[in-house]
This record gives structure tokens, sequence and C-alpha cells, in this order.
């Protein structure tokens, strides 16, 4: 059994959990959290520990799924957890990923851990698509919609901010930009003209709502780029209209192999609950990082370093019978 661990248990951290338990071959030998941990709320069976307890654990763990934002938690934390334990995260923040990589490729390289980096959807498998479509497709151009539904990072973004109570962030595909691409008509296209970004904050008790959303409207990689809406509500509001916590998204590619032939190649997908998706990948990749680290390998790993196979419970064989 591969013995895993999950960092961090909010809404990703449980969907993490459930992953886990469904998979035949994984195990979860505990939850570890900055919060107390008597007040998690965890299944019965599930130990969980407070963070400080997790150097016991050295040597015992085959891979920690990393379950905190990417805005401030895992550039802060993965470094250090490297230096004992094989990783796997969510890391999000598509501008800063090669540094990030750089920085956990070098820390995993002299422990002789594996980490495997920025694994979800997107980034994650939609990575790999627009990688696939544009092997076999090079005369062509890429475009990648999400939504609509709610992003984690950016809300977690947003909920990091001075005078937030709480907050949720919408991402919407703006129609015409959409009609445009699958017409084939290969149109150029600003993250503006392609996304709207629509926000819902409970701001707390005094706090400047303008100084606020200047910091939402403003803010680096996450929404400066964008027509951002943001809308002040009451806690019992957000409640009851904001807590689902669906997403989806396309990747497509339009190009041609000739003059007389074009193609347009279209991925899509819809969640019920991006949590519980994303945390399923996560799962997958830490079955692959388990087995990459029994072969020796260490360093930071994407999505593109990694066999597919190798987030496959099945064998070879199996693979070959069932799927090919």
């Amino acid at each position: 059994m591969i013995k895993t661990a999950i960092v961090g248990f909010g809404n990703l951290g449980r969907g993490a959990l459930k992953a886990v338990f469904s998979s035949g071959d994984m195990e979860c030998a505990g939850i570890f959290t900055r919060r107390a941990p008597e007040k998690i709320e965890a299944p019965e069976g599930v130990k969980v520990y407070h963070i400080s307890e997790l150097k016991n654990f050295k040597g015992k763990l085959d891979v920690l799924l990393l379950c905190g934002g990417s805005a401030t938690d895992l550039p802060a934390t993965t470094a250090e957890y490297l230096k004992d334990f094989n990783t796997v995260d969510s890391f999000d923040t598509h501008a800063k990923i090669p540094e990030y990589f750089a920085r956990l490729d070098k820390v995993a390289k002299e422990n002789g851990t594996l980490a495997a980096i920025s694994i979800g959807w997107d980034p994650g498998l939609f990575s790999l698509t627009r990688m696939l479509f544009g092997a076999v497709l090079p005369d062509g151009k890429d475009y990648t919609f999400w939504g609509k539904g709610v992003s984690q990072g950016h809300s977690d973004a947003i909920r990091r901010i001075k005078g937030v109570k709480n907050g949720k962030q919408y991402t919407i595909p703006k129609e015409e930009a959409l009609a445009a691409v699958r017409s084939g008509a290969c149109p150029e296209l600003t993250a503006r003209q392609k996304h709207l970004r629509e926000c819902f904050v409970v701001a707390e008790e005094g706090a400047d709502k303008a100084e606020i959303e200047r910091e939402i409207v403003t803010m680096p990689n996450y929404f400066d780029e964008y027509d951002t809406i943001v809308h002040f509500i009451d806690e019992e509001t957000f409640i009851r209209d904001h807590s689902g916590l669906a997403h989806g998204g396309f990747v497509l590619r339009t190009g041609k192999t000739s003059d007389e032939a074009k193609h347009i190649l279209e991925l899509s997908i819809k969640l019920d609950s991006n949590p519980e998706f994303t945390g399923s990948v996560l799962a997958a990749y830490a079955r692959a990082v388990a087995r990459l680290a029994k072969e020796g390998r260490t360093g930071a790993l994407t999505v593109f370093d990694i066999p597919v196979k190798y987030l496959s419970p099945l064998s070879d064989e199996q693979l070959r019978k069932t799927l090919l």
C-alpha cells in the first residue's frame, strides 16, 4: 500500500482524502493541519495531527498530498516539506511556475526527494492536452477557456486580503470569444477578451470596501489582466447562494494539415466539485510519485515528465488489454 498524508484540510484536503479512500492501493496515515487537531472533523479512523508533528513521520510515508493555497501556503512551505518527504501539490499561479519549479528541483535533488508540482486540471490535465494537441497539429493555435465556475486559487487569494471575511471568485468565459474559436476563425484574443472574473465578497465589519476592491482588481497574475466585477454581500447571502464549488473549462486547438483540411480539437470538462476532482488528480499523481521515488528519481517534475501509465493502478498488461 502507498502510505500518504494530507497536509491542509480545507476543501481540497477533503477532496484529496476522498480520492485516497477510493484508491485500493493507497492509505492515509493522517491529516496534518495548522489548526487545533481536535477542531478538525475527520472521518472515523483517520488521525489528525498538528503540522509540528509531521517531522516524526520521516521515513514512514511515501508521499505528502499538499493541499494549501498557491498564493502564500505552497511557496512558503513546500521546500521545507521536501527536505524530508516526497510531495505532490497543485500550485496554480501559471506565471510563477518556472521559478517555483527551479527552487523545488534544487531542494529535492539536494535531499534525495521527489516533488510533482502544479498537479490538477489546469495546470495539469489541460497542460497535457495543450501539449498533445500542439504535437499532432503543429500548424495551429491554442485556446483555453475556464468556467463558468469557482476558481479555488483565485478565491483563496481574495480571502487573504485584509478585511475580507469570506470570498469566492467565478471565472466566466465570454461566449462571443468561445464562438469565434469554435468557428475555426483563429482569432487573436487577449485574456480580457476571453474571460470575465466575478467576485462575491463578505467584508469584515468596518473594513474599507473600496480598498478591498482596489486590491482585488489590481492583483498581479490573478485579476489585473481581466475585466473583474466585485460584489459585496452579507454572509447569509454568501452561504445561501455561493456554497457550491462547480467548475469546468475547455481546451481547443484550431489548425490545418493542408490548405484543404482544417481541424478543430476540443477537450471539455464539467465538474460538480472542483476540489474533489482536483483531489483525485493529486491522488493519481501521488501514486506516480511513489513509484518513481522507488526507482530512485529525485528533483521536481511536472505532468510533462511523468509517464501516464504511472497514474493508473492497473499493470502494463492490464492497460494494454483493457484500454489500448
